[in-house]
């Protein structure tokens, strides 16, 4: 039963999440801290952020780490499935229509559409890291550590993975 629940976790926000894995993360949440209950909104952060760090899509580092720490290597197997299995169904069986109506004004209005939903869905995320972090770390140590990584990544333009090593360095020194 627990690899058909990983299943549908991820697979849900790969069906809905149009705009690739960024587009997918507050539905993913919703997924493993809401409805399932397997990570706190603060281990989902910290997934998030190591799952930032490495390279590759995040989505599917997600689904890998939180399926194998639920069901082991086959549940990681089945969440990382789950994740691209939307978009493999949807590439085979739709790439024609879609190259057919690529520059349909439908389709480039939808998009448009699209694009607030996404940010509002970030958005409502942030403000619920924000707050975890608040109540856990407080007040200033969340303020240091986001002003600082805003500085770092927007002004001196250092790498986010850098950013999240040295967040994840400082948590471990001040904050364990």
């Amino acid at each position: 039963m627990i690899y058909l629940k990983i299943f549908w976790a991820f697979f849900i926000p790969g069906i809905l999440g149009y705009g690739g894995g960024p587009a997918s993360i507050p539905l993913i949440e919703n997924e493993v801290v809401g409805r399932y209950g397997w990570l706190t909104v603060k281990e989902f952060s910290e997934v998030l952020a190591l799952g930032n760090a490495l390279p590759g899509p995040i989505a599917t580092k997600m689904a890998g780490y939180i399926g194998y720490e639920q069901a082991g290597i086959l549940g990681a197997a089945t969440g990382v499935f789950a994740t691209v299995a939307p978009s493999l169904i949807l590439m085979i069986g739709l790439l024609g229509l879609l190259m057919k109506y690529k520059d349909s004004p439908k389709v480039k209005r939808l998009t448009i559409v699209i694009r607030p939903v996404i940010a509002v869905l970030l958005g409502v995320m942030t403000y619920d890291f924000f707050f975890s972090s608040y109540k856990g770390t407080g007040a200033w140590q969340t303020i240091f550590i986001g002003g600082l990584s805003y500085i770092l990544m927007e002004k001196l333009k250092v790498h986010p993975a850098y950013v999240i090593g040295g967040a994840m360095i400082y948590g471990a020194i001040f904050l364990a």
